[in-house]
């Protein structure tokens, strides 16, 4: 279900250093681009799938686990990249009325 790269395991294990490590949840945010996968800290639900990776516990929906088909944990120079084994389908282009990109 889950990959995580040394770049991000090493990213989650610098913010949980002196802290209680707690759940990851993966989830589908929504944007200007359209959906795409993002990482908050969360409590498992009964509805979700939990992983082990990297000394790190992550959960996802089931639903949108069986969707995307697996994910990949990264990290770039503006933070995680969560991406999904099987890619959203594109939702069109550009970023008309989102104040956030400059759009408008």
């Amino acid at each position: 279900m889950l990959t995580v790269t040394d770049s991000a395991r090493k990213e989650l294990d610098a913010f949980f250093e002196g802290k209680e490590k707690a759940p990851i949840r993966i989830y589908m945010a929504g944007g200007c681009g359209g959906p795409r996968l993002a990482l908050a800290l969360d409590e498992p639900g009964a509805e979700d799938k939990t992983e082990e990776q990297a000394g790190h516990t992550f959960c996802i929906n089931a639903e949108l686990l069986e969707q995307v088909q697996g994910v990949t944990v990264d990290l770039n120079h503006m933070g995680f990249v969560v991406e999904p084994a099987n890619p959203f389908p594109a939702t069109g282009g550009g970023c008309s009325s989102c104040a956030g990109c400059g759009g408008h």
